[in-house]
């Protein structure tokens, strides 16, 4: 009986986890390889900007839809749909023979990613506010996870084809979504909630997320911070190739030890962090440091204190992302939990839609370390703003007086 519980309790959760690892397991896989294969279809740096963006622009527009969605007709449902029709997107693009066709199937795949909104808003449910953090740590170990497994699998597989790490990505959705039909349940506490806000999405859910500061805020970090990341992710395979001379293989390891990285602390560590330290003080942190890695990776020519830099990168962003996603959903009301993470994963969205052509366009005009400058830059913007206009939560400064 004991065991029997114990798979009903952990198992929604960790379903969660398997599908925030599959939406990065497939953007984990293509990173380090796009650089390198959009060249084989006479694509420029500046062309594969915007095959990446496509991905978010598609991400921004049906983040909050499935988020709104979800509140209306359930988590499970949506989830389960969008998995599955990722995972199509996903074996459409390993039959891709031209740009064109790689840069459509990156538009069926953005309209599906779009469900972590979904499963931040699951996980939500299905926590309380005393663990919200360690809750959104299993979206943060998904995303370290399919940051590390994504471009070894990329790595490994890339020297056999693009296709074959492709269709192995696919495979894993497809079998997700399966164990998600079995053993995913839908949070019941909140589901006569969710039947009687049976509504669509609506323009003055932005208004009214953007009007109170306390749910501005974070939704303004967010997108802040994933510009800046963006500018990293668009220019890192391009960078190690002219810098290093490294292969498609060697930037995709280079890639998944900053996953790794990313694992052990979203996986374990940020739930006792965040409890000693609140939130808020784990996000400044986690932008000061991204700032100092960033133009130290930038400065350097030894691929040693690249790497070494990738490194704090990977721990910085690891305090960011789920600190800022459990401040945003501790100040989100209750019955708009749905719409108001929608609007916050569109800001991430947003940021990597305006990010990458930024990034491929001074990479190519203004030198190769330039995006690394300009993340700097604005991640040193971001900390200053979240230590001035970033409100501490209560139970954070209560915790860190008894300390």
């Amino acid at each position: 009986m004991k065991k029997a519980s114990l798979l009903k309790k952990t198992s929604p959760l960790l379903v969660i986890f398997f599908i925030v690892f599959f939406d990065l397991l497939s953007f984990g896989i293509v990173i380090p390889i796009l650089p390198y294969y959009s060249e084989s279809f006479g694509a420029d740096a500046f062309i594969w900007s915007f095959v990446m963006a496509i991905y978010s622009i598609m991400q921004f527009l049906f983040s909050p839809f499935w988020g709104s969605l979800s509140d209306r007709h359930g988590r499970r449902p949506i989830l389960l749909l969008s998995l599955f029709c990722g995972a199509l997107s996903m074996v459409a693009l390993g039959y891709a023979n031209s740009i064109l066709w790689i840069f459509i199937c990156r538009m069926a795949a953005g309209i599906f990613a779009a469900n972590i909104s979904t499963a931040t808003a699951y996980i939500a449910d299905s926590t309380t506010e005393e663990n919200r953090a360690k809750g959104m740590g299993i979206i943060g170990a998904g995303f370290g996870l399919g940051f590390l497994f994504g471009p070894v699998i990329g790595g490994l597989f890339v020297e056999q084809g693009f296709h074959i790490p492709v269709f192995i990505a696919a495979g894993l959705g497809v079998l997700n979504s399966i164990l998600g039909f079995f053993i995913l349940p839908e949070p019941l506490k909140d589901l006569e909630k969710r039947k009687a806000n049976r509504r669509r999405f609506e323009w003055s859910l932005v208004q009214r997320t953007l009007s109170a500061s306390k749910t501005a805020v974070p939704v303004v970090l967010f997108f802040i911070s994933t510009f800046a990341f963006a500018q990293l992710e668009v220019s890192f395979g391009y960078f190690v190739m002219d810098r290093f001379s490294y292969s498609a293989k060697e930037a995709a390891y280079l890639l998944a030890l900053m996953g790794f990285v990313m694992v052990l602390i979203q996986g374990g560590a940020i739930g006792r962090l965040s409890k000693r330290y609140g939130e808020r003080k784990l996000a400044i942190v986690g932008f000061l440091m991204m700032a100092v890695a960033l133009i130290g990776a930038g400065f350097t020519a030894s691929v040693t204190l690249f790497t070494i830099n990738l490194v704090f990168i990977g721990i910085a962003n690891a305090l960011i992302n789920p600190s800022l996603s459990s401040i945003m959903s501790k100040a989100a009301p209750k019955e708009q939990i749905g719409g108001m993470m929608g609007i916050y994963q569109s800001a991430s969205s947003l940021g990597r839609i305006i990010g990458p052509p930024i990034a491929g366009y001074i990479y190519v005009r203004l030198g190769m370390a330039s995006p690394l400058y300009l993340s700097s830059t604005i991640m040193a913007i971001a900390g200053a703003t979240a230590i001035f206009c970033l409100a501490p939560s209560k139970k954070a400064d209560l915790s860190t007086q008894k300390n």
